[in-house]
């Protein structure tokens, strides 16, 4: 690269203008010709705190007094219950056993509610979406055809309009997920999953945890989010990518695992 650097990790490839702006990266970088970095890096912040704005849920307060996002999965049922337990029924129509939707959201006749859930205001619930069950889905959000929830929080805003799996995840204010992407939450050999972070390991005592997106992410057409992938605030993932770990917030995930910092 001209008048720069191409940084390498174990996981992933980086480049910058110069190695001195690399403090926001991981934690041990080696340049393309083998030259070893100073270790001088600091680890993503993977907390709720660093992801989410805890306003835009109403699981929010719940959330936090949790550390890490995917901690609220074992959850989600019960916040679900006990939050719908206590919705105004003037706002709020339950349509079936510990569903609850409310009246300004658009739900089509075709769409298939599994309980517990609770649809959000001006949430639009498309033609042959399947909501599983345990889904909180805030206001202003899109759930589209042949779109598979399952566990999840939806924040406000967040739009998986086509084609989208979304199990044991939680999506931020606003992410969104292009057509045909997926998150996967069990890995093939069946073993826990761990949260990847350059060097860092963070052991989460799950089979199942999907992806956490941090708010504003946008997830191309036809990526898939490995389990335990973090996607940090107003990160963009290029389609068809294939992402594992954690990818930091203000970054573009490109092809074949490079990591650029947007400008």
């Amino acid at each position: 690269m001209r008048g720069g650097v191409d940084i390498v990790s174990r996981n992933c490839l980086f480049r910058e203008k110069t190695a001195s702006s690399l403090s926001f990266w991981g934690k041990l970088w080696y340049t393309g010709d083998g030259r070893k970095l100073p270790e001088r890096m600091t680890e993503m912040d993977v907390t709720i705190k660093a992801l989410l704005d805890l306003s835009r849920s109403l699981a929010g307060k719940r959330l936090a007094g949790l550390q890490y996002p995917w901690e609220a999965l074992e959850h989600i049922k019960d916040w679900i219950l006990e939050i719908g337990a206590g919705l105004d029924p003037a706002e709020y129509e339950e349509r079936g056993p510990e569903v609850w939707v409310h009246r300004t959201a658009k739900v089509a006749p075709t769409a298939y509610l599994g309980g517990p859930c609770i649809i959000g205001p001006e949430t639009e619930v498309r033609h042959g979406a399947f909501i599983r069950g345990s889904a909180l889905v805030g206001a202003g959000c899109v759930v589209g055809n042949s779109v598979e929830l399952k566990n999840v929080i939806l924040f406000d805003g967040v739009q998986t309009p086509h084609y989208n799996y979304v199990g044991d995840s939680i999506l931020g204010y606003k992410a969104h997920m292009g057509a045909g992407s997926i998150t996967s939450n069990v890995k093939a050999d069946k073993d826990l999953v761990v949260i990847r972070d350059g060097e860092r390991r963070i052991e989460t005592g799950r089979k199942k945890v999907g992806a956490m997106l941090g708010d504003f992410a946008e997830i191309g057409c036809n990526a898939v989010l490995n389990p335990g992938t973090v996607i940090g605030r107003h990160t963009n993932v290029y389609p068809t990518s294939c992402v594992r770990g954690a990818v930091p917030a203000d970054s573009i995930y490109k092809t074949n695992g490079v990591i650029a910092p947007k400008e």
